[in-house]
């Protein structure tokens, strides 16, 4: 459900604004991790490869709840994320074309239904 959440925030559909991928994330999880609205606002600087290090934002937003429920899934997190997309740099994973910004809203999705 959340994983849709997501999804529909990163796409503008279904009545959900649109987000960026680590708004998109954050968003439909912000409950779930006790995340303030204005937390929420804050990841507007963290799509398109903004994130620190040049991170996914998706990657990031998943990184950064993680962190606040259980830091040994950090890990885990990064391998999971590097298998399926190739790296966690948003430049690299756009120029492998192995996923998609919409993909890398899913993956973090998946992972966070886990926690």
């Amino acid at each position: 459900m959340r994983k849709e959440k997501a999804r529909n925030h990163f796409l503008g559909k279904n009545g959900h604004v649109k987000l960026n991928c680590a708004q998109s994330v954050v968003k439909a999880y912000h409950d779930n991790f006790n995340v303030p609205i204005e937390e929420i606002d804050a990841f507007v600087n963290f799509g398109g490869g903004k994130a620190p290090e040049g991170r996914c934002g998706a990657y990031h937003a998943a990184w950064h709840l993680s962190s606040k429920k259980n830091h040994l899934k950090i890990n885990q997190l990064e391998q999971d994320f590097i298998s399926a997309a190739g790296s966690l740099k948003c430049k690299e994973i756009r120029s492998q074309r192995k996923l998609s910004c919409l993909g890398c809203v899913e993956k973090a999705a998946d992972f966070l239904e886990k926690i």
